[in-house]
Order: C-alpha cells, then sequence, then structure tokens
C-alpha cells in the first residue's frame, strides 16, 4: 500500500500556472508508475497524466497534452504536475496513485486530493 498526500491546489485564474505535488510512502516509490487524476464537479474520476518510475515515458490525457507536465524526484518521494494555460474546464480535485503497467489502472486507495478551481 502506497500512502499519498497531494497538495498545490487552489484558486488559480485562466491562463495562469499552478504545480501539484504528491508526497508517498509506504511501498518504494522509485519502483512504482505514478499518475495524476481528476474529478470534477458532478463528474467521474478522469486519467490526466502518468510517468514510469524512471521518468522515461509519460502518457497524458489529450485534454491537458502540452499544457500539463508530470515529473518525479524519487529522492523526495514526490510526484509533481506543473500545470499551465489554465482552463476553467480543468477545475477539480486532482488526486495521485500508483498505477499498473497500461499507466491507468490505480493500484492503492486514493487519497484526499487536493482542490483546483479555475475562474474566466
Amino acid at each position: 500500500q502506497v500512502h499519498v498526500v497531494e497538495s498545490g491546489g487552489g484558486l488559480a485564474q485562466a491562463g495562469g500556472s499552478l504545480k501539484l505535488s504528491c508526497v508517498a510512502s509506504g511501498r518504494t516509490f522509485s519502483g512504482l508508475s505514478m499518475a495524476w487524476f481528476r474529478q470534477p464537479p458532478g463528474k467521474g474520476r478522469e486519467f490526466v497524466a502518468a510517468i514510469s518510475w524512471t521518468g522515461e515515458i509519460t502518457h497524458y490525457a489529450d485534454s491537458v497534452k502540452g499544457r500539463f507536465t508530470v515529473s518525479r524526484d524519487n529522492a523526495k518521494n514526490t510526484l509533481y504536475l506543473q500545470m499551465n494555460n489554465l482552463k476553467p474546464e480543468d477545475s477539480a480535485a486532482y488526486y495521485c496513485n500508483s498505477v499498473r503497467g497500461d499507466y491507468r489502472t490505480p493500484v492503492d486507495s486514493f487519497g484526499q486530493g487536493t482542490h483546483l478551481i479555475v475562474s474566466s
């Protein structure tokens, strides 16, 4: 089981930037593929971005490609999501989780998440 704590959310303006962090503990972070998911108000949880344990492979949802960048620091057991050119439709609760080899299927229970509101 990997325990995660997400942070960095808040209120942002459209066109602005924000960086989310996810600190993990439990299983060896450096050996895990990790991903960000989000759940907009009233909607289901959706995949946002994923990264291999080496950081060499990344995947993005079409809706964020070119605007968001996922990265990690294995020495700090931390996953990041740099979000640029934010849009109101990016407003959601953001969660991180370890994922299976398909980079989409979450492995562990989701944490509390961090909330982002983007105003137009």
